[in-house]
Parts: C-alpha cells; structure tokens; sequence
C-alpha cells in the first residue's frame, strides 16, 4: 500500500499518540523488575498471556535461578518445570536457554556491557539466537536495553491498518519503519507510544470486535 505522505504521517503518529496519552495516561510499560528479568519475559510471552508469564517468573525468581548463570546452569528439564504456566515450555526452555549462552559467552552475564553495544549490532546478534524473532529482539532492545528501536506487534498492525497509516499485508520492517522515520528516536516515546497502543487494542479496537463510536481516536479516522 502507499503510506501517507512523510510530513502527513507525522502529524497523524502525534495526534495519536497526543490523544492516546491524554487519554490513557503513562502505562508504565514493561512489567518487570530488572533488565534481566525483562528479557526473560519477552521470550516466555510468546503466544502466551502475561498472567502465566508472571507466574513463570515468580517460579524463577523464589528458586533463586533468575539471573543468567543460575539459568546457565540448572538443567533445561528443570528449566522447563519452572516455565511450565507459560506453555510451549519445552520450546520456550530451549530459546531462554540459547539466549543465556549468548549473554554468557560475549558478556559473561554482565547485561550492563550488553548495555553499551550498538543497537545495529545488538540486533543482528539477537535475531540470530534460535527462536527470536524481530518483535522478541525489539522488546529486549527497547525495554530492557534501552535501545530506541519501536516494537512491532500484532496490536500495531491492527490498529494502524484500519486507520490506513500501514497496510494489513505490510511487514514488520516496513511498519516499523514508519514509526522510526516519523518520531523522534527516543527511548521514552518508543516505549510509551507502543504501550498506549495495546492498551487501546485491547480496550477498544479489538480482533472481532471494534468499538469505533467510543474510540479516543474516533475523530481521527
């Protein structure tokens, strides 16, 4: 599909965003308590709710294995028994577990000297671990290593694509891309705008069921 103009996308992203923050107000995004533990959660979402991904972390973090040597070590059999809420846990088990070695090997388990990488090195490295893919990579980057790079997700695709800013059929790098060219690359507004989105997504502009009338953004379609 053609995109709106560049200056045209702009002032659309802002008054979403303006208006989804007036409305909403800060979403304190994402849950979690340290880096490490953020990047674990990105992974364990996976087509999962964030209820059992809770549960999953709770499990981590009362057995004292929430930090990537603990993690390193323990057996993946008793890696799976702690994630199990999450499911697709023998799965999910695997890629946590590709993804500590990798912060082992480089980084020796120190997340502040992942911290101090390039963004563009960070994700090429992280979309080459088994199992992540660019919305799990991006979510690490934003949250976790405060990296501006603007997460991708289901919510975004819906959302925008019924408000003809992207196409339904555009893909991941294509939709972010309109974000990045058209916002300010910062940390703070990447992180919020993405979370007003899927508060919206699942307030108002749901899969089946779209409550345009009552929509913030009803006088902006």
């Amino acid at each position: 599909m053609s995109h709106p103009s560049s200056k045209e996308t702009q002032d659309i992203l802002f008054s979403i965003y303006n208006t989804l923050y007036n409305y909403y107000g800060p979403q304190y995004w994402w849950p979690g308590e340290a880096p490490f533990e953020v990047m674990i959660g990105a992974i364990l979402t996976q087509n999962t709710n964030w209820r059992n991904v809770e549960t999953a972390i709770k499990n981590l973090k009362e057995g004292g294995f929430l930090t990537p040597d603990r993690i390193n070590r323990i057996s993946v059999k008793r890696l799976q028994r702690l994630i199990k809420p999450v499911g697709f846990f023998n799965i999910k088990a695997e890629r946590v577990k590709a993804f500590v070695r990798y912060i082992m090997r480089e980084y020796l388990g120190d997340i502040s000297k992942m911290k101090k990488e390039k963004t563009s090195f960070l994700r090429k490295k992280l979309l080459g671990i088994k199992g992540i893919g660019p919305e799990t990579c991006d979510s690490i980057l934003l949250y976790a290593l405060e990296k501006p790079v603007f997460v991708v997700d289901a919510y975004t695709r819906r959302v925008f694509s019924r408000h003809k800013i992207i196409g339904e059929k555009d893909c991941y790098s294509e939709i972010q891309l309109v974000f990045e060219k058209n916002l300010n690359r910062d940390v703070k507004l990447f992180n919020e705008f993405h979370a007003l989105i899927v508060r919206l997504a699942k307030d108002r502009c749901k899969a089946k069921k779209y409550e345009c009338e009552t929509c913030p953004l009803e006088s902006l379609l």
